[in-house]
C-alpha cells in the first residue's frame, strides 16, 4: 500500500513516515500543499494523510482542488485544531476522517486501516481468499491456518492483491504498491516476489494473466 504523507513539520514528518514504513506501508512525503497536488496528480495513492496547516497552500484549500478534479482518494487530516468547526469543515470539503494532535502513533495505523477497509467496501478486518488470511492489524498471515512468515515486501505484494481478488493488477501498479520514492526498484523484482508468494501458498494461488498482469486465483478453480 502507497501513502502520501502531506506534513510541513520535518520532526513530525520523520516520525510518521518511518512508523508508517515499519508497518509495511510504502511512504512519500512532501511539506506543503502545491507539492501535495502534484504527487496526487502524478501517482495514485490508496490513502492520503494531510495536515491542515501547511504552507503554499493549507490543507482545505489542497481537498477542494482534489475533490473538484475528481481524485478519491481517502483523505485523514491531521489537524492541530480540535474546535468542532474546524472538524466538520474538513468533513464538509470532502475528508474521510481526521485526527487531532498530539496523537499516537498506534491510532494513525488504525485509522488508515479503517479508512483503507471502507474504501475497499470491506467491513472485516481479516482479508481472506482460498486459504490465505491477512490481518492488516497485527500484519500476519496464515495459509490453511498456519502462520506464514513474509518479507515487508512480500507482505505489501501480497496486500495489494488481496485486497482486490478479482482485480488485475499491472507489474506497474503493483511496483506503486511497494516503492516509495527514492527506492530502487529492480527490472524483475515483482516477479520475484510472485515467484516466492507462490512457493508459499502455491503455484496457483497467483495467475499470470498475459500482458496484463497478476491477479489472485479465482476460489471456484
Amino acid at each position: 500500500m502507497r501513502l502520501l504523507l502531506v506534513e510541513d513539520d520535518t520532526l513530525l514528518g520523520d516520525g510518521i513516515r518511518a512508523g508508517l514504513m515499519l508497518a509495511a506501508y510504502a511512504v512519500d512525503w512532501v511539506p506543503d500543499g502545491k507539492q501535495a497536488l502534484l504527487a496526487l496528480a502524478d501517482h495514485s495513492y490508496d490513502a492520503c494523510v494531510l495536515d491542515l496547516g501547511l504552507p503554499g497552500k493549507d490543507g482545505l484549500t489542497v481537498l477542494r482542488e482534489m475533490r473538484g478534479r475528481g481524485d478519491q482518494t481517502p483523505v485523514l487530516l491531521l489537524t492541530a485544531r480540535d474546535t468542532a468547526e474546524d472538524k466538520i469543515a474538513g468533513l464538509d470539503h470532502g475528508a474521510d476522517d481526521y485526527l487531532t494532535k498530539p496523537f499516537d502513533l498506534g491510532e494513525l495505523q488504525a485509522r488508515i486501516r479503517a479508512l483503507l477497509r471502507r474504501a475497499g467496501g470491506k467491513a472485516q478486518p481479516l482479508l481472506e481468499h482460498c486459504g490465505v488470511s491477512l490481518d492488516p492489524a497485527s500484519k500476519r498471515v496464515s495459509f490453511n491456518g498456519q502462520e506464514v512468515p513474509l518479507s515487508a515486501r512480500e507482505y505489501a505484494l501480497l496486500h495489494a492483491l488481496i485486497s482486490q481478488p478479482g482485480h488485475i493488477k499491472s507489474r506497474s501498479q503493483l511496483e506503486e504498491s511497494l516503492y516509495a520514492w527514492g527506492d530502487e526498484a529492480g527490472s524483475n523484482t515483482v516477479e520475484v516476489y510472485i515467484h516466492h508468494l507462490r512457493k508459499k501458498f502455491g503455484a496457483d494461488f497467483i495467475k499470470t494473466v498475459r500482458g496484463l498482469g497478476y491477479q489472485l486465483a479465482d476460489k471456484n478453480g
